[in-house]
């Protein structure tokens, strides 16, 4: 063979092999992301304004320095017995190392320090909170990134609703997380329009085993609308009859939310 012809033959090949190094083998599927939600437990109207303004002013500005562009915070609605003693935070992670690397980006950030120093350094006999829980979650596979839902509504009028599904076994709650996934039960709710935050596995924290996840409504309205359609479909009607999927939910937490004015969604 000559040689011209040869280079002519594997030219296109190695165009390829080149275009494979420099950009990947393809996209391929999303990556599962991870979350953090925080909850602060709050004793009265002085420690709610000075968490909410170490959040605003000091800690999600420097998530966004640190890489994180939009983090959720959340208050519970009026109606609920737990309105004015909780306060949520969700943030987003790429991988582990990005929730592993946080707390050392932070310890080096001076303008995060002297911003929430009086939070941060507070006083013991004068604490800003009465506790926090960090609870860690993976994304479900058949939403493997969180979205973040956009409304005309006012924060106020927004409805966020959190889910937390525990189950009387590991086993149950592998079938549960089934359901979502193989089931079909997320391109239900992606079918009613329930705009949908996340759904993930919780692989850390004082309830398990249990899943959550978040859908969203412009308004209460819409809320309570959506989830009487839900119940009426007959998809659901035939999931949740199905041998398989039941009893794997033994207490469903639902907590109503509205997203403070500061909130990045």
């Amino acid at each position: 063979m000559k040689k011209s012809n040869f280079l002519y033959r594997i030219f296109p090949a190695l165009l390829l092999f080149i275009s494979v190094v420099i950009n990947g083998f393809g996209a391929g599927p999303a990556k599962q992301q991870y979350y953090e939600i925080k909850i602060y437990r709050i004793a009265d109207k002085t420690q709610e304004g000075r968490v909410e303004t170490y959040l605003k002013e000091a800690y999600l500005p420097a998530l966004h320095r640190a890489g994180i562009p939009v983090v959720g915070v959340f208050k519970p609605v009026e109606a609920d017995t737990t309105f004015g003693k909780l306060i949520y935070v969700f943030i987003p992670f790429n991988t582990v190392d990005q929730f592993m690397q946080l707390p050392g980006l932070l310890q080096k950030d001076k303008v995060y320090w002297d911003a929430g120093k009086s939070f941060i350094d507070a006083p013991y006999n004068d604490p800003p909170y009465k506790r926090y829980e960090s609870i860690f979650l993976k994304a479900f596979m058949n939403m493997p990134q969180f979205v973040a839902p956009k409304f005309t509504t006012s924060p106020s009028e927004r409805i966020y609703e959190l889910r937390s599904y525990e189950s009387a076994t590991e086993a149950k709650a592998v079938k549960k997380i089934e359901m979502f996934n193989q089931g079909g039960e997320i391109d239900l709710f992606k079918k009613l329009s329930f705009n949908p935050v996340f759904y993930a596995e919780v692989l850390v924290g004082s309830h398990m085993p249990n899943l959550m996840y978040m859908t969203t409504f412009s308004d209460m309205k819409s809320h309570d609308d959506h989830w009487s359609a839900f119940g009426k479909t007959e998809e659901w009607k035939k999931l949740s009859g199905m041998d398989e999927y039941k009893n794997t939910v033994s207490k469903p937490n639902p907590y109503l939310l509205h997203p403070t004015s500061y909130s990045d969604f």
